[in-house]
């Protein structure tokens, strides 16, 4: 089974590096994955938010990594926390994904000079 019921992971949701939940079982062979989606707090701690628009239909190759199922904490009002070593995987993937956006705009504004 890829993702079941509940199951935290990072995946890029419209070009955005952005943790997500799974909203129901998934399996291997599924090209979909149906999804809650949260963004970080603008606190400095390991929240993330319910975002704008919490539901979101993936392809299965945006799925960046699974978390353990413990390596998650729910707690009230639509807000989930990360363990530290989840929240630096998920701090490590999303700098990455800046830094390839950064390079590509310069080497676009390179060629405009």
């Amino acid at each position: 089974m890829l993702l079941s019921y509940g199951s935290v992971a990072v995946a890029l949701v419209q070009r955005r590096v952005t943790i997500v939940q799974a909203s129901r079982p998934h399996d291997n062979c599924e090209r979909y994955l149906d999804v809650y989606t949260f963004t970080p707090s603008n606190s400095t701690d390991r929240t993330f938010l319910v975002s704008n628009a919490p539901c979101a239909r993936i392809n299965s190759n945006d799925l960046l990594t699974v978390f353990d199922d413990e390596d998650a904490l729910i707690i009230p009002h639509d807000v989930l926390e990360l363990p530290q070593k989840a929240f630096d995987e998920f701090s490590e993937l999303s700098s990455r994904k800046n830094r390839r956006i950064d390079a590509v705009w310069t080497a676009w504004k390179g060629k405009f000079r």
